[in-house]
């Protein structure tokens, strides 16, 4: 599994990169949402990456979040009839904040919005992570009812990135919160590596 890449930005479009890595040139698909936040082209890059492995193809995509990342193999892994290319299209079409959002307040309509996506898609996306164990009560913080502390969302987003990867709920906070320990407040990045140290 690649999960990153670091090298050099070599071409940029709305879609997909280039990324040279020690004389090797990858592409990646990326969401509009990480292509705002790419560099110039010849700078420097690093971006969190998805291999899918397909019959005909190795597809990298790639975010410049975590938080984007762990929602699009939410979609792929736990939406019946989500693609990668619906995923991305999602992530382009609304902050992974407002679909949050949306979702634990069961806002179809604003899902339905996304190019690609239509009602009953919107509707299904609702209703399969709403009912994944977990999800609803991890993303409950996304909600602007309850506005969480700092300390709160890095909680949420380690527990998060660990449910996209196969975890249950239960023991993904479980071992959030022993990494979490006595030693005051840490990045969600730091929360996940002490957590799957737990796990495995």
């Amino acid at each position: 599994m690649i999960t990153f890449l670091e090298g050099t930005l070599v071409d940029a479009l709305p879609t997909q990169i280039v990324v040279a890595v020690h004389g090797v040139g990858y592409q990646v698909l990326i969401p509009l949402s990480s292509f705002d936040r790419l560099p110039a082209p010849g700078a420097p890059i690093k971006i969190l990456t998805h291999l899918q492995v397909r019959e005909d193809a190795h597809v990298l995509y790639g975010f410049m979040s975590s938080a984007e990342r762990d929602l699009f193999r939410l979609l792929v892994n736990h939406v019946s009839g989500i693609g990668p290319k619906l995923a991305l299209a999602v992530l382009s079409g609304m902050s992974v904040t407002n679909f949050k959002s949306a979702v634990v307040a069961g806002a179809t309509d604003a899902i339905a919005k996304v190019k690609g996506v239509g009602k009953k898609t919107a509707e299904r996306i609702v209703l399969e992570l709403k009912d994944k164990v977990g999800v609803a009560a991890a993303w409950e913080a996304a909600s602007a009812a309850h506005a969480p502390s700092a300390e709160e969302t890095h909680i949420n987003d380690a527990v998060l990135a660990l449910i996209s990867l196969g975890y249950k709920q239960v023991d993904a906070h479980k071992a959030v919160k022993q990494a979490l320990g006595t030693g005051g407040e840490k990045p969600a990045e730091e929360l996940v590596r002490q957590a799957l140290k737990l796990l495995i």
